[in-house]
């Protein structure tokens, strides 16, 4: 049986014919319980903010956008602390465009898009997938021996490498689940290794 990752805004009957008989579980923010706990969104608390002495964020989302450094706003501490899901986007819009992500609140070293990925985000949620939902993580083990299971996200791309579109953290559970975790190693120019279509 097979984990497969889908567009939340496909329709059921979409959903249906492309993978029928599956089980549908929707992981976004917006889903219900227990399943919103796998949103990078949700504010489990205690998360370790990664080259950081200590220090905790509420949501994977809040380092994410903490570390988060624009062309005329640095990092937002701020984000660690939001105890909701809403009200954690930092926006080019309003800030400017990116420069990249702070390794660590005082680091002077700013990480690119992929190497944030993989130094930040990555870890930060093999964290929570290890330490706050490994009973959701199980559960879903459980269900793809026995049937096919959907899991929708808002994006679909499981693929570090790829850079234009926003990294699924469905695609990331289906590959936990299946062990292959992405490296969290920072990318070299030759690594090719890696890719998934």
């Amino acid at each position: 049986m097979t984990i497969h990752v889908a567009n939340r805004r496909r329709t059921a009957a979409s959903l249906d014919k492309a993978f029928p008989g599956a089980e549908v579980v929707d992981v976004t923010s917006r889903a219900e319980e227990p399943w919103v706990r796998l949103s990078p969104f949700f504010p489990h608390g205690g998360i370790p903010v990664p080259f950081s002495d200590g220090l905790t964020s509420r949501s994977v989302e809040g380092i994410w956008q903490a570390l988060k450094v624009f062309r005329d706003v640095d990092v937002d501490l701020s984000k660690l602390d939001v105890a909701t899901m809403r009200g954690l986007k930092r926006t080019v819009r309003r800030y400017g465009p990116v420069r990249g992500h702070r390794m660590g609140p005082t680091g002077e070293r700013l990480l690119d898009y992929e190497s944030a990925r993989r130094r930040i985000y990555l870890p930060s949620y093999r964290w929570v997938l290890e330490n706050r939902v490994a009973d959701l993580v199980e559960r879903l083990r459980a269900k793809a021996e026995t049937s096919d299971v959907v899991l929708l996200d808002h994006t679909t791309n499981g693929d570090v490498f790829d850079l234009g579109s926003p990294l699924s953290h469905a695609a990331l559970v289906r590959r936990y689940v299946e062990g292959r975790w992405p490296s969290e190693e920072e990318p070299t120019p030759t690594r090719t290794d890696e890719r998934v279509g």
